[in-house]
């Protein structure tokens, strides 16, 4: 069986990453037309290519999923899972459809919005599975309502 305790720091460590991730990504699509127009020279480094929002939804794919499914089997909190689901698939849809068939604002609002979404189910994760060894629930029972568990 693996070590509970190394799962824990895991999924803690993969929280935290996924997090970084995302708001790299909202950085990107926010920050980069205005790094353009004042660094001319960073325009070069090709940072504004439809390539590098699929790399950062590829690395924050895997690493949120992984780190919100064990989350979930820890504090049987899924409405976080849902949350962040939705996210990704909002940063998903964003990849896929482009700015050629919803616009670069389209483009943005949906990165934006999947972002912080991944980003509050991340931080909300943290939040419960450190809260969870206070938590008063057997591991094989459902929350109780108004419980962190």
């Amino acid at each position: 069986m693996i070590n509970k305790q190394l799962l824990t720091k895991t999924q803690g460590v993969t929280d935290r990453t996924a997090i970084g991730i995302s708001l790299m990504c909202a950085i990107h699509c926010l920050a980069l037309p205005l790094v353009f127009a004042l660094l001319p020279a960073v325009a070069a480094l090709n940072l504004g290519s439809e390539a590098f929002h699929t790399w950062l939804v590829a690395a924050v794919l895997p690493t949120s999923i992984f780190a919100l499914t064990l989350g979930c089997r820890q504090h049987k909190r899924y409405e976080l899972l849902a949350l962040g689901s939705i996210g990704l698939t909002l940063l998903v849809t964003a990849v896929v459809l482009g700015e050629e068939t919803i616009g670069e604002m389209g483009e943005k609002v949906l990165t934006v919005i999947g972002t912080g979404l991944v980003a509050i189910g991340h931080i909300w994760n943290v939040r419960l599975c450190q809260t969870k060894t206070a938590c008063p629930c057997p591991d094989n029972q459902p929350p109780m309502a108004g419980t962190d568990c």
